[in-house]
């Protein structure tokens, strides 16, 4: 899209006016600074989200965060509040990897306690977290136990001894959405995961060993737990075959159905079905079970590597504790005030995106009360994360998001025809980041040259005011599929 069509809010936020597209219900809106909006604009992102800004019942604007780049159907980054009583629900809203998220944990460990053992536990966490496409785990449920893990999400897997119950309160939504139903869930899809509990996958998901290279704010990094030169790990995976399956399945059935709806849209892949039709309903009771299935496997991820640090560093097991866990492809019904009339529920769906609600939100656990809701933004395997808090103006100006973390800014195709795998593992071992993974050409898709600035994308949602930074955290040893 031409840059001449947008309108400058402010140097970080950029409007895309309702009057650009006579289907455009509302206005769609991008936060970025003026040379990410150029690099936003050389792909198909803000064409998408003009199409996402004509969706029924879309309310205020279509949002883009700063590392949004083109997906299916919503740019990835995409922002959407549509109405809970006349609005729809958009499985391309949400993506294929449903509930793909982060989860930080925190360790006891200082950085001069495995400075020398970085290798060998780089190795470890490979051998033990079953990782690569398609690949399942050790883990063998029964069918009956398999619908439990979707209908009941965390605190099942947690009975089953996976973890401490404790972790409940460190995770977006406690980890698990009471509107799960399994019986919604094909049997495809059911058959693509019934053994990748506990695995990681391939593609942009990783483990990652940190430690905290930064401290910006002191007081809230003490609520959080951090401190400089500390350990951390970083846990990036979503709902694996599974969740692929359920967006498959649904995207289907509702481009059958755009005819009975009456739903004449600019992009199949936006395809959609009113929330409370059946198919929107039975959608989001699908989508829900699959967001459980990726808490879980996110916990039993926890458990593996909690395992590999009590054996290499003599640890306790409650020791390595989960600083917070958010999803960052999902719909969640919130409610919001706009323009100061009263509150109205909405599905917010975040597709590349990430909450971050502010003091004194009820969605938040208690602990974080006072600093706002922990935000996880992980950037490149060779650069950095970010641990950043969410604050009141992201209820009033993104819905309570912001973004999930650096965005891609060349393809995978191109990033491999760019530079090789073993050139990349090379040169990060040089920089004390030593990787494990399952294939070169993997590593070479997931180049740190593929991603955008994560210090940029920060700075633009910290300068929009939707997030504020807390610490820095640098890649000391990876492990990618």
């Amino acid at each position: 899209m031409d840059l001449k069509f947008l309108e400058k809010i402010s140097d970080y936020i950029w409007e895309i006016p309702q009057s650009f597209s006579p289907r455009m219900l509302v206005p769609a809106r991008v936060f970025a600074n003026r040379p990410m909006l150029e690099k936003i604009s050389s792909d198909r992102s803000l064409d998408q989200l003009v199409n996402v800004a004509t969706l029924p019942g879309i309310k205020k604007y279509a949002l883009a965060m700063p590392d949004a780049h083109e997906g299916y159907g919503f740019p990835v980054g995409g922002v959407a509040a549509i109405s809970y009583s006349e609005g729809v629900i958009s499985p391309g809203g949400i993506g294929y990897d449903i509930n793909c998220g982060v989860r930080l944990l925190l360790t006891p460990l200082d950085f001069s306690q495995v400075k020398n053992s970085l290798e060998r536990l780089a190795k470890e966490l490979y051998k033990n977290i079953p990782s690569g496409v398609g690949r399942g785990g050790k883990i063998k449920l029964s069918k009956k136990e398999f619908d439990e893990v979707l209908n009941e999400g965390v605190p099942k897997v947690i009975k089953w001894g996976y973890g401490l119950e404790s972790d409940l309160d460190f995770i977006e939504s406690r980890g698990f959405l009471k509107e799960a139903e399994a019986f919604c869930v094909s049997e495809v899809a059911k058959r693509r995961g019934f053994d990748q509990l506990g695995t990681m996958g391939a593609g942009n998901h990783f483990v990652e060993v940190g430690r905290v290279e930064k401290i910006f704010d002191k007081e809230k990094a003490r609520i959080f737990g951090l401190k400089e030169d500390q350990v951390t790990i970083l846990i990036h995976t979503g709902s694996r075959g599974l969740g692929h399956q359920v967006a498959t399945d649904y995207i289907r059935e509702m481009i059958r159905v755009l005819e009975k709806y009456k739903i004449n849209l600019n992009d199949l892949e936006l395809a959609c079905a009113p929330f409370n039709s059946p198919e929107g309903k039975n959608y989001f009771k699908a989508m829900s079970a699959a967001a459980n299935f990726a808490w879980s496997n996110r916990q039993v991820i926890t458990h593996l590597v909690r395992n590999v640090l009590v054996e290499m560093f003599d640890l306790d097991y409650e020791e390595v504790k989960i600083l917070y866990d958010v999803a960052h492809n999902i719909a969640k019904i919130e409610e919001y005030s706009l323009e100061n009339e009263k509150k109205e529920k909405f599905i917010i769906h975040r597709k590349g995106a990430t909450r971050a609600f502010g003091p004194g939100n009820k969605e938040i656990p208690s602990f974080y009360q006072e600093t706002g809701q922990p935000v996880i933004i992980p950037g490149s395997m060779g650069t950095a994360s970010y641990v950043l808090a969410g604050t009141k103006k992201s209820e009033e100006v993104s819905f309570g998001s912001t973004c999930h973390g650096a965005g891609r800014m060349m393809s995978r195709h191109a990033a491999k025809k760019t530079v090789s795998g073993k050139k990349i593992k090379d040169e990060l071992r040089k920089e004390g980041i030593f990787l494990e993974a399952g294939s070169l050409s993997g590593i070479a898709e997931e180049a740190p040259l593929a991603y955008k600035d994560v210090d940029q994308v920060v700075e633009v949602v910290e300068k929009v005011g939707i997030a504020l930074r807390v610490a820095r955290l640098k890649p000391i040893a990876v492990v990618k599929g």
